[in-house]
């Protein structure tokens, strides 16, 4: 007995501890999702997520609650990366900052020319998003051939992706403004700076606020998911080391966002139920703005602005990697999912529009991880076989 725990207990850690994992899991959760609500019981699967609990559905609490934590964990995850990550150096961040931005304007500009002047014209934002999650676990599949470099240029990508991301929630998504429940939110953000300041390292205090801030700013009509960056950059950094209050606290949150809070949210909003009339939901502007702006937006943006940033010398690009597999990481930025799926939910309301939003968001997603996956495994090869060709000095240091 002893043994077959301790065997069990080795596959979970070995299951936790793969960089692969997240992905997988948020995979098997979508289509689990998918399989219920189009099953026998599908009703009452999608009624769940409807139920009340304390007078709120429970998705609410999963959308607007839990993803708070997400976004904790993003915003951490920023901080690092601004203190001792890479975008602590102008040089080094400005590449991952000129690709994200041309990887957010042009899909956003697709979705825009597919959707101008019509009701889903509030989508635009859509398409903007990169999946951390999944993106990293496509390009984990590659295996250690692939070159550092990109992982950490994919990485940062996305980080700043999703920071774009929810300045366009913050600014763009927000229902209604009430002012004195934002001051009161603005109050208490300003006295977890204090805390700050007067260097408190315990977390406790910084997260009992930080529930105070997220009900103020949910009251005030921003979206309260927003108070889980605006809390990430109130907890001290010190160093960042393993003492370091905002390190600790990202690190206990990696295994519950991973584990619960992300399938949980694939679990809540892809239960579409795929009606007979779904590919010509395909044949939406809406469903073209988006499935466009992922799979041939995101890849052109990243490649054209970095290549131009370039060029005018505002960033270098990654040295030593084949023209080939930076095309391939532009793809794999085109898995928008979590981010795009909760974008959809704050741009519509008609469910039709948000089923036909989540379709095209699944397939989009999962031809830009297929594309992806192909283009990178094709460069590596390449990589194997062929001595550095001229498109390489684009890549080479100065």
């Amino acid at each position: 007995m002893k043994k077959r725990a301790a065997a069990v207990r080795k596959l979970y850690h070995a299951f936790i501890g793969n960089e692969k994992s997240a992905g997988i899991t948020l995979i098997l959760c979508t289509l689990v999702s998918l399989y219920l609500a189009n099953s026998g019981i599908g009703e009452s699967y999608t009624h769940f997520w409807h139920d009340d609990v304390a007078g709120k559905p429970v998705e609410f609490w999963i959308n607007d609650g839990l993803m708070t934590i997400f976004f904790l964990l993003v915003g951490l995850e920023i901080k690092q990366e601004i203190y001792i990550g890479e975008l602590s150096d102008i040089k080094k961040s400005m590449l991952p900052v000129v690709a994200a931005l041309g990887g957010m304007l042009v899909p956003a500009g697709i979705h825009f020319f597919f959707n101008n002047g019509s009701p889903t014209q509030s989508g635009i934002g859509i398409p903007m998003a990169t999946d951390i999650a999944f993106s990293l676990g496509i390009l984990s599949l590659l295996g250690k051939k692939v070159p550092v470099s990109l992982k950490i240029f994919l990485t940062a990508l996305a980080i700043i992706d999703d920071l774009g991301a929810i300045v366009v929630i913050a600014i763009f998504y927000s229902k209604g403004f009430f002012v004195v429940p934002f001051l009161v939110a603005i109050g208490i953000f300003l006295i977890l700076l204090l805390l700050n300041n007067l260097k408190v390292k315990m977390i406790f205090p910084y997260l009992v606020l930080g529930g105070f801030m997220w009900y103020f700013l949910l009251q005030s009509g921003i979206h309260a998911t927003i108070s889980g960056v605006l809390l990430a950059f109130t907890i001290p950094f010190v160093g960042g080391g393993e003492q370091s209050p905002s390190v600790k606290l990202m690190q206990w949150l990696q295994l519950p966002v991973s584990f619960l809070i992300l399938p949980l949210f694939a679990l809540a909003n892809t239960g579409i139920v795929i009606e007979n009339d779904w590919m010509l939901q395909l044949g939406s502007v809406n469903s073209m703005g988006i499935a466009f702006g992922l799979i041939i937006g995101k890849p052109i943006g990243i490649v054209g602005f970095s290549l131009l940033g370039s060029v005018l010398g505002i960033c270098k690009l990654p040295h030593g990697n084949h023209f080939i597999s930076f095309v391939g990481i532009g793809m794999l930025a085109g898995i928008g999912f979590t981010m795009s799926i909760f974008i959809s939910l704050l741009a519509f309301e008609d469910e039709h529009v948000i089923n036909g939003s989540k379709m095209a968001i699944l397939l989009a997603s999962a031809a830009s991880a297929l594309l992806g996956y192909i283009v990178l495994s094709l460069s590596l090869r390449l990589r194997k076989t062929a001595v550095i060709e001229e498109d390489d000095e684009f890549f080479a240091e100065e």
